[in-house]
């Protein structure tokens, strides 16, 4: 007889919204809340989870945080849940630039002759043409 089993790391997004001004880079972003975990599958069926842990990314600037434990668990079952930045801890930083602030020679291109802007590494204007 043969079992067929596997243990592998598994990702799981939950369902939150909520719109914050992040602390990180100061812009308006949405917390993206996921979950992440170990699984024993037999027979490619998931059988036993653990290790589980729950993260906040931002949408703004990728900054990732690790989430309470316990804040994670209300929010993957459902309940309404407000998350406190004493709930995060800063796990990895993200990019701090952001182009509202920044000169545009940074991080844009500005076409000579037409005037379009692009962030976008292109050799010739999208809309005239022209070389940048």
């Amino acid at each position: 007889m043969f079992f067929i089993f596997g243990i592998q790391s598994g990702q799981k997004e939950l369902n939150y919204n909520e719109l914050v001004i992040c602390e990180h880079c100061g812009s308006y972003g949405r917390y993206q809340v996921f979950m992440t975990y170990m699984c024993l599958s037999l027979f490619f069926i998931p059988v036993l989870k653990w290790g589980k842990r729950y993260y906040v990314k931002m949408s703004c600037c990728s900054a990732l945080y690790e989430l309470n434990y316990e804040t994670g668990r209300q929010i993957a079952r459902g309940e309404s849940v407000e998350i406190k930045s004493s709930d995060l801890k800063l796990a990895r930083e993200g990019n701090r630039l952001n182009p509202r602030w920044d000169s545009e020679e940074t991080m844009t291109k500005r076409c000579g002759n037409c005037g379009y802007v692009t962030k976008e590494d292109f050799e010739y204007c999208p809309k005239c043409g022209q070389r940048f």
